[in-house]
């Protein structure tokens, strides 16, 4: 699924039409982290070098899935475990059906969170509760999740498509450049100080203004049209 991925996230990131990316899980689970069967230590005693397989697979995901310059939703149809779970919060916008939920398993099983959970974790949700998630390895529903900040809404199952399908169809047709560029300049708030952030802010803005989209933009605002984005 790795390598999968990878070559999805290669032919977006050199795509000229694709504006939006919509993921979710096939089944009843939306992921429910990694094969356990392929941790355990072989015959002979050898134990496998879990952060070997970090480095290899899940870091370069997360790093590519958060870089990509469109916008990207998580649609949550169920379980979220795990690297699951860091995968969906890795999305720029999470919207989760009513009986899904996200689990911090690794605890129970005498494991650290990775795939970026515990960096991404406290800036959500806070400290408390990130160490609370990730210590106690306790599921939390998804209407919890939307209450404490974790994801963006939770929906009934029934509408959990329909809603992540309007959505990515909304962002695909929006300003997509400057979409990207919005990403790009949250994601540096994250480390830069306030006069670093402002310049970052500064700088991205003057991109946006030279864009088409802007042109367009003010231009249906003043003929009181809807706006015709091209993403350029």
């Amino acid at each position: 699924m790795h390598v999968e991925l990878r070559d999805v996230l290669a032919e977006l990131e050199t795509s000229a039409t694709a504006r939006c990316l919509l993921v979710t899980g096939a089944g009843r689970a939306f992921c429910a982290g990694a094969d356990l069967s392929q941790r355990q230590p072989t015959d002979d005693g050898a134990r496998p070098d879990l952060g070997r397989s970090i480095e290899e697979n899940y870091n370069p995901l997360i790093r590519r899935l958060r870089a990509l310059a469109i916008p990207t939703i998580a649609a949550v149809n169920g379980p979220a475990a795990g690297a699951g779970m860091s995968l969906a919060l890795t999305c720029d916008i999470v919207i989760a059906a009513r009986s899904a939920y996200f689990l911090q398993a690794f605890c129970n099983i005498g494991l650290i969170p990775d795939a970026g959970s515990t960096y991404f974790l406290p800036r959500l949700i806070g400290s408390a509760r990130a160490a609370g998630m990730a210590m106690l390895g306790e599921k939390l529903p998804a209407e919890t999740a939307a209450a404490w900040g974790l994801i963006w809404k939770c929906v009934d199952d029934d509408r959990l498509m329909t809603e992540a399908e309007t959505l990515a169809e909304w962002l695909a047709a929006g300003p997509t450049k400057t979409l990207a560029l919005i990403k790009d300049t949250l994601n540096r708030s994250i480390s830069n100080d306030l006069d670093a952030q402002l310049a970052a802010e500064r700088d991205a803005q003057r991109q946006a203004g030279l864009s088409d989209d802007f042109a367009e933009g003010v231009r249906a605002f003043l003929e009181k049209r809807p706006a015709r984005f091209s993403g350029r």
